[in-house]
């Protein structure tokens, strides 16, 4: 452990996690939302759609997602008015009845909508769009405190086979610090409900790096996500931004795991996911054999987004509601943050594109090579048009002290990531990207 510590030492720093690139730090409200909007209905090709619902019954102090308290139904009746407000606004513009291949409901928690209201949201997916009948993953982020059996049997109404459950830490204590009080018999009450109700598909998403997690803590942790029988694991670690999540700050008064803490416990959530049948697909996700995330990266097929790991690279993402993020091609645009300017852009008949950015033949290459860092894992020169060695030349001392490591083994043609360099793999691709440090953003630790 030694030589990890100082691994550790040496290659912690701020840096992105590449759910996109160029990053969202880079998108810009100057950029022109025209051709943003053009680049959406260019293509007539299967989409994936993704749908942010922003409302939280209570807020839990680690979330850096986009999320508000809500106290009243009608706000999310509301919301739903909006999100079809929009997509008329979309279809006044051109946008056909695609196919999708994919569906994904974030939040915030979208079980926060009542049952009649999950039904509502069906509707609204099937008025313009078209599900591809043979082929179209559905999935929803779920939490369980707020679940009910009702509640389930809604999504899966409305065609839900995919259900992501946040768990994120069992130990009391630690769910106490950040305001997550959930205890294990609700874990196993909602993963239940799915598979009785026939969503026999079941991620869980859990955290390392939150207050008073200890190894004795975490192994509880670990067993008790071992005793749901999920197919895959997300293993986020907890990133620590309170310049951008001020709710943050009240951790600060709980023990919180160092950056060599934080590796030991991913170390041994890795170690004992790995003996329960799990391979490790990259940064943060775990599967079981045969899982459409291991068949993605075998051919060439997965991706990162704005939800991390997933399948259908070739995909466009179309994104609604508030501060949702949509790629293309060539570009990629995000919603307004805030409910007010997003609901009133809506009001006054303009599609509500806060930001976005074109990219060009430089960021497009770079692109390339930071996906496949982090997804295949392996980066071959020649697949670029250009002559790597030449153009990346700067990269290759850094790319030779990192082989010395041991994170990675370079070859004549190219280089592969070790399994110990996965554990860095937001460094190595950071050295490929061309945008690091102007405008200087900040940024989660990579470790």
């Amino acid at each position: 452990m030694k030589d990890l510590k100082s691994l550790i030492a040496k290659y912690e720093r701020g840096g992105p996690r590449y759910t996109s690139y160029p990053t969202a730090p880079y998108f810009s409200p100057e950029t022109d939302k025209k051709r943003l909007i053009e680049a959406a209905l260019l293509r007539s090709e299967p989409l994936s759609l993704y749908i942010h619902i922003p409302f939280c019954k209570t807020l839990c102090l680690f979330c850096g997602c986009t999320s508000s308290v809500c106290r009243e139904a009608s706000e999310v009746d509301d919301y739903l008015s909006s999100l079809t407000a929009e997509l008329e606004l979309w279809r006044d513009a051109g946008l056909t009845k695609r196919i999708l291949k994919q569906i994904q409901i974030g939040g915030g928690t979208p079980n926060f909508l009542t049952p009649e209201q999950t039904l509502r949201l069906g509707k609204i997916i099937d008025k313009y769009f078209v599900r591809d009948a043979s082929d179209c993953e559905f999935s929803a982020e779920f939490d369980p405190r707020t679940l009910t059996l009702e509640k389930v049997k809604a999504w899966r109404k409305i065609g839900v086979n995919r259900a992501s459950i946040g768990v994120q830490d069992t130990n009391p204590q630690t769910q106490k610090a950040i305001n997550r009080i959930q205890p294990q018999e609700m874990n196993i009450a909602a993963v239940s409900w799915f598979r009785d109700s026939g969503i026999k598909q079941v991620n869980v998403d859990i955290i390392y790096g939150l207050p008073f997690q200890t190894q004795e803590t975490f192994a509880q942790t670990l067993s008790d996500i071992n005793g749901l029988s999920p197919s895959r694991i997300a293993l986020f670690g907890y990133a620590h931004v309170p310049w951008v999540k001020s709710a943050q700050k009240a951790l600060e008064k709980f023990p919180i795991p160092s950056g060599e803490e934080k590796v030991e416990l991913f170390l041994t959530a890795k170690s004992e996911f790995e003996k329960l049948g799990f391979e490790f697909i990259g940064l943060d996700h775990f599967a079981k054999s045969g899982d459409a995330l291991l068949e993605a990266r075998k051919n060439g097929t997965l991706h990162r987004n704005f939800q991390g790991y997933t399948t259908h690279a070739e995909l466009d993402a179309f994104s609604i509601g508030l501060t949702s993020i949509s790629s293309t091609k060539l570009t990629y645009r995000q919603n307004f943050k805030s409910m007010q300017d997003y609901k009133a852009s809506i009001k006054s008949g303009l599609l509500p594109v806060e930001r976005g950015i074109i990219l060009d033949g430089e960021d497009l290459l770079r692109r390339g090579i930071i996906m496949d860092v982090m997804c295949s894992l392996n980066v071959e020169f020649d697949r670029y048009g250009v002559d790597f060695k030449a153009k990346f030349s700067d990269a290759f001392p850094a790319l030779r002290e990192m082989e010395g490591d041991g994170l990675l083994e370079l070859r004549s043609d190219g280089f592969s990531v070790t399994p110990l360099g996965r554990l860095f793999l937001r460094n190595i691709a950071m050295l490929f990207d061309g945008r690091l440090g102007k405008g200087a953003p900040r940024y989660s630790k990579t470790i």
